[in-house]
């Protein structure tokens, strides 16, 4: 049984499954979950024995439909600053390197964004949707969009924050524009999470797959130019190259099984 109250925590051969669990309030981030999520990616940061994380929701109805506005959320009086718990909740935001899989079961809305939008990559139950009804509600939607718009072709995260509640995007679609790598039966959905990520735990050096990740992220938040300057740096974290031919041999003699979605 997990030690939090708000959130599923099980470890398995390197992977830890994080369960957002409020299925009663569609997993809606309660001020004690967003502590709780926090102090997870936190954990997982001193963790040596868990390589990659995979991120659900409870129950088959949603993954999250973001924060739970029945809790206060004191803001400051001046309009320069904002008072967002939400921007606790994302495993880069937490500096954690290490690679997150979201599983989205059910609806993805508004502030699930800004989860998804710091995972590496999604698969979805076919019965996933996905929508931000900020402006139908007369609220803005910025930080949903700003983090959707680094993985949605602009047209497409317009509609979704232009059209509000009206507008639900299926789990085919959310692939057809490569926001979701995977659609599987929604039975199927942790499965499908545990087999990619069971890949990546047996990578021979997670130092490896964290840079790659890191490596990555700068890239996409940077231009170009700016990212492969630091290219040499971020290779060179691994501790020595010497061992890099021996494990290219090993895996040449390997029979290695493509995984086919």
């Amino acid at each position: 049984m997990s030690e939090y109250e708000s959130v599923g925590y099980d470890v398995d051969n390197g992977v830890a499954t994080i369960t957002l669990n409020r299925p009663d309030k569609h997993n809606a981030f309660s001020p004690t979950m967003i502590g709780e999520v926090a102090d997870v990616w936190q954990r997982l940061r001193m963790d040596d024995d868990v390589r990659v994380a995979i991120v659900t929701g409870a129950g088959e109805r949603a993954f999250t439909v973001g924060i739970d506005l029945t809790f206060e959320h004191p803001q400051p009086s001046s309009k320069l600053m904002i008072n967002d718990p939400m921007l606790r909740i994302g495993p880069k935001t937490n500096d954690l390197w290490k690679p997150v899989i979201a599983a989205v079961n059910g609806m993805a809305c508004g502030g699930a964004f800004y989860l998804l939008g710091e995972a590496e990559f999604i698969i979805a139950a076919d019965h996933a949707t996905f929508f931000d009804p900020h402006v139908t509600h007369g609220m803005p939607s910025v930080y949903e969009s700003m983090f959707m718009v680094q993985r949605m072709p602009i047209g497409e995260i317009m509609r979704v924050a232009l059209l509000g509640r009206h507008e639900r995007m299926t789990a085919e679609r959310a692939h057809q524009i490569g926001l979701v790598q995977e659609v599987v039966p929604g039975a199927e959905l942790l499965g499908a999470a545990r087999r990619v990520a069971k890949i990546i735990a047996e990578a021979p050096d997670p130092l490896a797959v964290e840079v790659t990740v890191k490596a990555v992220w700068t890239a996409k938040y940077m231009n170009i130019h700016q990212a492969l300057q630091t290219a040499p740096a971020l290779i060179n974290l691994i501790d020595s190259t010497s061992g890099i031919s021996e494990r290219a041999d090993t895996l040449r003699r390997q029979s290695v099984e493509p995984l086919v979605r």
